[in-house]
């Protein structure tokens, strides 16, 4: 599983599925009914894999009939109706940043990264300790191209190359580069540490959202949809295009991420 999913989904799935086996064990999967839908759906997705693994799948199968238990996926209306009434306006997501920046020690370049990159938030991790590692080694032209500023996550498919969720580019200006390359790695348990400790909520995202949102200022869907790692199934993304042609493309997004920065100086 973890050469197709995050490191993080997967220590998830193993957790959920130590935690609940005695229901798939026992035939029993009342256990799961009161749960909420969201979660229930990680439950079922562990208890699936694990039934796979020992080969009682189809006992698996008759359980969720039995106990009528369904995998609830929200549709479009609900998922833009979250969105919606999670965020009212963009200073919430600009305010966070901000406090972040100020008031938690050693995350402040973390956070223009994330902002800049519009990556998910284990892509960024992923991405900010690559480059730190690359540059002590004098290896970053392994990963980051000079000529296009481009930092080309598809050189590393292990780590940004999954099932579902993808990193193909993002354009990053060498002086910020060079910023991150003189500070130390970072964990999730770190990050997550720090924030708690001053209060603040895990926002980022918050982050991804806003930034595809705000850079349809300056890019075409297509082309935040590639940069943040989406190729949908419409023929034109998958055979016809091709970012390289677009001579414009990097100037556009500094443009996008400049404004972005002076929002949260």
């Amino acid at each position: 599983m973890k050469n197709k999913v995050s490191l993080r989904y997967a220590k998830d799935m193993y957790r959920y599925a130590q935690r609940y086996c005695n229901c798939l064990f026992e035939g029993d999967f009342s256990r799961l009914q009161p749960i909420n839908p969201n979660k229930r759906n990680h439950i079922l997705c562990a208890l699936s894999n694990l039934s796979k693994y020992l080969g009682i799948y189809e006992r698996f199968q008759r359980l969720v009939r039995a106990y009528g238990l369904k995998w609830k996926l929200n549709n479009a209306d609900d998922l833009l109706l979250n969105r919606i009434t999670k965020v009212q306006n963009e200073g919430e997501v600009l305010e966070w940043i901000k406090q972040v920046k100020e008031k938690v020690v050693g995350l402040d370049d973390f956070m223009d990264f994330c902002l800049i990159s519009g990556l998910r938030v284990n892509e960024a991790l992923a991405s900010w300790n690559l480059i730190i590692e690359l540059a002590s080694q004098n290896r970053l032209g392994e990963y980051y191209n000079e000529g296009m500023e481009t930092l080309e996550h598809f050189r590393f498919k292990q780590i940004f190359i999954r099932k579902t969720k993808k990193a193909f580019i993002t354009f990053m200006p060498k002086a910020f580069l060079e910023r991150i390359a003189l500070n130390d790695k970072l964990t999730w348990p770190t990050i997550h540490n720090r924030l708690y400790k001053k209060k603040l909520p895990l926002r980022f995202g918050d982050i991804r959202e806003y930034w595809a949102t705000y850079m349809t200022k300056h890019l075409k869907e297509s082309e935040i949809d590639f940069l943040q790692g989406r190729i949908s199934s419409s023929i034109f993304m998958r055979n016809y295009f091709n970012p390289a042609l677009i001579s414009d493309l990097k100037h556009r997004v500094f443009r996008g991420v400049s404004e972005l920065l002076r929002k949260t100086s």
